[in-house]
């Protein structure tokens, strides 16, 4: 990507609050139209899609879900079948898939070709024939993030991964961990030079704001800075964590610790954010069963005002 293209980003994605999408690049951005969703992301089940997926998934449908989040996708399968085996077995229960996880690293891009290898490319055309809207990747590689160069080149490939997706009706997304938000290279934040270097109308964010929390992010701030990036948001609750190098860990919704307002920043996705798929993961139990927590999860969402 060259220079001029750089500050092109930078300056659209950092004035969008003043300008409120004044700029071409989010005026498209805004009459994009996705349908506001409450969905849930499968890794919070995962033992359960591991041993039974057909069963995992009626339960999740019984307790009310309708749409789903995949976090499984090898040999051109999700969660053991193939594409259009597993979209017909969630037409049958009544649920769709709008988004997936597929980190898109070094095994995606063919340097010689200066294109993408089959890997990606099979896994765009999975996703359109699942009916997604967003193709998530849920990291970067760490040898990407730690070289500044080359993590700018990994954004120029995250725009074309965008105009990939595009030509079968779908947008390429960006999911984060902590990392982004506590390293930092030249003294910018990770997320800054991520989002400061793809273009919002090709690039999607999906903004887990209990990850963030981890990294020392503030889930309010990020989303003030930049208005309208976040499609998509991972729904979280936190409670200090009893094991493992992370701070916190997650929680049944309305059932943390106060170190994020869940509901609050729900809204606040809703009304500044441009948040339109609300899905929500939990990754640790405190005890529970996992599909009971998600009962729960969907009833206190619907409690919310989303359904």
């Amino acid at each position: 990507m060259n220079h001029s293209r750089r500050s092109f980003l930078r300056s659209s994605a950092l004035g969008l609050g003043a300008l409120a999408f004044a700029s071409p690049a989010l005026q498209a951005l805004a009459a994009v139209k996705y349908k506001k969703l409450v969905g849930i992301q499968l890794y919070s089940v995962r033992d359960d899609m591991r041993k039974d997926p057909q069963a995992t998934l009626e339960a999740l449908a019984q307790m009310g879900y309708k749409y789903v989040e995949h976090a499984n996708y090898i040999g051109r399968k999700f969660y053991g079948w193939e594409a259009k085996e597993f979209k017909k077995r969630l037409d049958d229960l009544g649920m769709k898939m709008p988004s997936g996880h597929t980190v898109m690293g070094k095994l995606h891009w063919d340097d010689a070709k200066n294109d993408f290898t089959d890997l990606w490319k099979y896994t765009v055309e999975d996703a359109a024939v699942m009916g997604q809207e967003l193709v998530i990747s849920p990291s970067i590689d760490m040898g990407i993030r730690k070289d500044k160069n080359l993590l700018l080149k990994y954004m120029d490939i995250f725009n074309k991964s965008g105009e990939l997706c595009q030509k079968s009706g779908m947008r390429f997304g960006y999911h984060n961990h902590d990392f982004e938000f506590s390293e930092k290279l030249d003294g910018e934040l990770l997320y800054d030079i991520m989002l400061n270097n793809t273009d919002p109308t090709l690039v999607a964010q999906q903004l887990d704001i209990g990850n963030m929390i981890n990294g020392g992010g503030v889930p309010a701030e990020v989303m003030k800075k930049f208005p309208g990036r976040f499609v998509s948001m991972h729904v979280k609750d936190e409670v200090p964590a009893k094991s493992g190098h992370e701070h916190f860990e997650s929680t049944v919704l309305g059932k943390g610790s106060g170190q994020i307002d869940v509901q609050a920043l729900v809204k606040l996705g809703d009304k500044e954010g441009g948040t339109k798929h609300f899905i929500i993961e939990q990754e640790a139990y405190q005890g529970l069963q996992p599909l009971d927590c998600m009962k729960e999860n969907i009833a206190i969402m619907r409690g919310w005002g989303y359904k």
